[in-house]
């Protein structure tokens, strides 16, 4: 008698698995699961300690102020709380295989951190740049200054060298990026006029203090800030795109889908 069960061939065997889509409906089985690129436990670290380096400023800074409403009005301040959240978030997503954060966001944390470590110490620690801010200093001050101004710049620097690919940044993100440092000019503004005259740390930075320069010297200033910080942008945008790949050791830096030069 004939054997009444088929012969099993491959394409027996491959039938069944096609034919489980439902009508109507997308094959699932095509579409590609997102890669996270795996875990990256040394950028995790990194990242982990270079937030924790701006947590221990932010919180020495807090400890030795008697004005926490001035402190946190300082860009400074400020950007680094947006470093340590990128930082930290980053870390996470490094630490547990996910994907890296948008270049968008790092991006814009990166250049915030670079424009107060740069205006730092070329503007406000240079007498000769007008606009200085050199002062006496406790310990307290002096650590949490170094790790604010030139600790946290440098980190968030080495981390784009070492644990990402280069070409993620976009030129359009340079200007999107600059959206903060334009709104920081009216809140410091408004915050000085609501401060009665005279009080200490009314305006934040020298070249926004409206009772040295009036509006019209602060416009100015504004413009010339606004400019150095676009090019400033521009150059984190060129520079990314040029760069070789450096790759930390196990860093396994994840891929981008960075655009064509003109994007």
């Amino acid at each position: 008698m004939p054997d009444p069960t088929p012969p099993t061939t491959p394409a027996a065997v491959a039938a069944p698995a096609e034919s489980t889509a439902r009508p109507g409906l997308p094959d699932t089985a095509a579409v590609p699961a997102p890669s996270s690129g795996g875990r990256r436990p040394v950028a995790a670290v990194f990242r982990a300690l270079a937030a924790l380096t701006g947590v221990i400023g932010i919180v020495l800074d807090t400890i030795d102020s008697h004005d926490l409403g001035r402190l946190f009005s300082y860009f400074t301040i400020q950007s680094n709380i947006v470093l340590v959240l990128v930082f930290a978030w980053s870390a996470y997503r490094a630490w547990t295989g996910r994907p890296a954060l948008s270049p968008r966001i790092t991006g814009a944390a990166l250049l915030y951190i670079c424009i107060t470590g740069l205006v730092f110490h070329f503007v406000l620690s240079n007498d000769s740049s007008g606009f200085s801010m050199t002062s006496h200093r406790t310990p307290i001050e002096s650590v949490a200054s170094q790790l604010l101004h030139t600790a946290t710049p440098l980190a968030a620097v080495l981390d784009r060298l070492l644990f990402t690919a280069p070409g993620a940044f976009l030129f359009r993100y340079a200007w999107q990026w600059l959206i903060y440092p334009i709104l920081y000019l009216p809140f410091a503004l408004i915050r000085g006029a609501l401060l009665a005259p005279g009080t200490v740390g009314r305006y934040p930075y020298p070249f926004l203090d409206v009772d040295l320069h009036g509006y019209a010297g602060i416009a100015t200033n504004a413009v010339v800030f606004a400019l150095a910080f676009y090019a400033l942008a521009l150059a984190l945008v060129l520079l990314d795109r040029i760069r070789p790949r450096l790759r930390g050791p196990g860093s396994r830096m994840p891929s981008t889908g960075s655009g064509p030069l003109d994007a």
